[in-house]
């Protein structure tokens, strides 16, 4: 849980009384007030040396602020305790929020020994706070005598999420088991985060090569020219192609590639990465899965899934396992269907999964007459963001103001204003393009979440979402497929999650939720996306201004639910290989490679597909930066109520302002002060139907 808090006297008091050896280097960004525009954070004036003796002291004005909760003679109060605990440690949480963010856009070999460095300690901190017998004393006191103070509903639920965390945390464990508790955390810290290093250094350190001409075949010309450029870059490969295991260049290579033994080649450096050699993550795996269980024990729980699950919407691993396999296997059947069509066009050459995307491009062109890199050029990413303000425009009234006030932490970030009523409701960054920095995938995060300051003061929230679509190449902007179309959509509304959030407390603010209904807003958002209506709105060509023919989206319309066999047979699959590895109950050594295909087995994947991420390199489970472990399914438990909450608007119409304004005050407005059923409900009027979900992806 990352805090963000504002600096106490306390904390003031610690820095003035420090003796000239430990004097703050007062030239450091992190020691003073941040006076750029809505204090965002001053990345022009940041560097690499700022984040250690910032962390350090963040660390220590948190303990004090700590101790000095725990030193207080009154009666424990929500106020002296619960509420002093959720404002504590301000100048940790700044450089907390910027170091990460930055270490998982712009990485180095300077940001990643930091991370080594600090990672530890870090969950040294978080542990003595957890762990602090006496301050648990104290929650307990104000949760065990909350009738005595007239708590509103928020302030009823921060008391009982820091509760039930401190429990979570190991406070009622006894003192020997406190300090294996601790070892475990710290290992984890450094074990998640060389997982992270290794799959970074791995991507990037593979590079297919391309000298003749012919081996492009197929290729759109746009995926040419990027792969010229990258050539470019090293003259050592100057005046050929290079395509990298980065999804705007690898995705495209695979779909369209005519030359068979190349998509193999890069299908199997992308497939085998970590698996052996000198980022081999197999090890770490082990190792995490065996202190995740351990750990879990200490708890009293069977199993790392148990323990993550039972703060969860699902409440158990039988309920999870339940929805998956509704959904695996009506998808397993639709994809031996795909499989059968595809074979049939391949001939006697068995499909291989460095085929299935390149038959499944083929198929579609043929069959819906729709050619990926012709719908494209309808799709030039200014465009889309366009488009996805447009929607939150109309079902919001936001407005999205470009400024270059602010500092960014890289030339290609672009910041906006957000306004409601007249007002700067938050700050959004924007980050679109892959760079060898940048870690693989889309998401959202943020600088500062939303909150109240005891004063009344609303800090407004700073939003960042970070995607890695296609550069641009030379006048030719970057031109997204569907699939990135719908990411971008989908990020979009996370960060609409975040930037309407109106709570009191940081720690229950915006995301704050549990892990399988924090996609719903982001998913929701998608069925805009591709809706007609919108599409008329937006998808513009980028040369012409064309708006996207009448024909193209008829096409779009017919094409439905083609490849949903493949897309839920990978995605599941993943979750499922999740569930298993967290659900084991026994310490002990595992051989990943194993697991992972006994698991596949057990379910019946066809050899043809593979597992969305393979286990050396399913970032998601496996680091703390995206912390799905035994939440993976959070994406298809989240695909439920999306679909469920989206025929709402389908009913009453797409932009009907009484729908959007109860989505937007039960759902994005509340963050984690309610429940995340009651919330559902709230909007809903019920609990949601699995019925939508099956129709929409054609499985029923």
């Amino acid at each position: 849980m990352k805090k963000i808090i504002s600096l106490s006297l306390v904390a003031t008091l610690v820095i003035g009384a420090c003796n000239k050896k430990n004097q703050l280097d007062m030239t450091n960004p992190f020691f003073t007030p941040w006076t750029t525009p809505y204090e965002v954070p001053p990345f022009d004036q940041i560097k690499a040396e700022h984040y250690i003796p910032a962390f350090e002291e963040g660390m220590r004005q948190q303990k004090a602020e700590i101790q000095a909760i725990i030193d207080n003679k009154e009666e424990p109060t929500f106020a002296n305790t619960i509420e002093a605990l959720d404002y504590s440690g301000e100048l940790l949480g700044k450089v907390s929020s910027v170091f990460f963010n930055v270490l998982e856009t712009n990485s180095s070999d300077s940001m990643q020994a930091i991370a080594e460095e600090i990672s530890s300690p870090l969950s040294a901190h978080a542990d003595e706070i957890n762990l602090n017998a006496d301050l648990f004393q104290r929650v307990k006191t104000v949760y065990e005598h909350q009738d005595k103070e007239q708590l509103n509903s928020e302030q009823k639920r921060l008391l009982e999420e820091t509760y039930k965390n401190f429990v979570r945390g190991g406070a009622n464990l006894p003192a020997e088991q406190q300090e294996r508790f601790k070892q475990i955390n710290q290992e984890l810290s450094v074990l998640t985060l060389t997982f992270n290093n290794n799959v970074l250094a791995a991507t990037n350190d593979y590079k297919l090569v391309i000298d003749n001409e012919e081996d492009l075949s197929g290729l759109p010309e746009n995926i040419i020219q990027a792969a010229a450029e990258e050539a470019n870059k090293d003259k050592n490969t100057q005046g050929k192609w290079v395509f990298t295991l980065q999804n705007p260049s690898l995705i495209p290579f695979l779909q369209y590639a005519d030359n068979r033994a190349k998509r193999e080649e890069i299908w199997r450096a992308y497939s085998s990465r970590c698996n052996g050699g000198k980022y081999d993550n197999n090890a770490i795996i082990t190792k995490i899965i065996k202190l995740r269980t351990e750990r879990a024990h200490l708890l009293g729980y069977p199993s790392h899934a148990a323990y993550v699950l039972d703060d969860n919407m699902a409440k158990t691993p039988k309920a999870v396992y339940e929805l998956l396999l509704k959904v695996w296997y009506p998808a397993l059947e639709k994809a031996k269907q795909e499989l059968t069509m595809y074979q049939k066009k391949a001939g006697k050459e068995p499909i291989q999964p460095w085929d299935w995307r390149y038959y499944t491009e083929l198929i579609r062109h043929e069959q819906f007459d729709l050619n990926q890199d012709s719908l494209s050029t309808f799709f030039p990413v200014n465009k889309v963001l366009e488009g996805a303000f447009m929607v939150a425009n109309r079902l919001y009234d936001l407005n999205f103001v470009e400024t270059k006030e602010l500092p960014v932490y890289d030339k290609d970030v672009v910041v906006y204003k957000v306004e409601r009523n007249n007002e700067v409701i938050g700050i959004l960054y924007m980050d679109f393009y892959t760079r060898s920095s940048k870690a693989s995938g889309a998401w959202m995060t943020e600088f500062r979440g939303q909150y109240r300051t005891l004063e009344g003061e609303n800090k407004i929230p700073v939003i960042s979402v970070v995607y890695n679509f296609p550069n641009p190449v030379g006048d030719k902007p970057s031109l997204l497929t569907i699939d990135e179309v719908q990411t971008l959509f989908h990020e979009f509304g996370h960060s609409l999650h975040g930037l309407l959030s109106q709570c009191q407390y940081k720690s229950l603010a915006g995301t704050n939720v549990s892990r399988d209904f924090v996609e719903l807003p982001s998913q929701v958002m998608e069925n805009w996306s591709t809706s007609p209506e919108i599409l008329r709105l937006y998808a513009k060509h980028y040369i012409t201004g064309e708006v996207i023919p009448e024909a193209f989206i008829e096409k779009m319309q017919k094409v439905g639910t083609y490849g949903q066999g493949f897309d839920n047979v990978e995605l599941i699959a993943a979750s499922l290989l999740d569930m298993d590895y967290h659900s084991l109950e026994e310490i002990e050594d595992i051989n990943p490679t194993e697991f992972e295909a006994a698991c596949m087995q057990k379910y019946g994947l066809i050899d043809e597909i593979i597992p969305r991420y393979k286990s050396p390199y399913f970032k998601h489970i496996f680091t703390s930066a995206f912390g799905y472990s035994a939440g993976y399914y959070g994406y298809t438990w989240s695909a439920v109520l999306d679909a469920d909450a989206f025929e709402a608007f389908k009913e009453n119409g797409l932009f009907d302002k009484a729908t959007a304004d109860a989505f937007r005050t039960n759902i994005l407005e509340r963050g984690n002060t309610v429940d995340a059923m009651e919330a559902y409900v709230a909007f809903r009027g019920k609990e949601p139907d699995i019925t939508p979900l099956l129709k929409r992806k054609g499985l029923q």
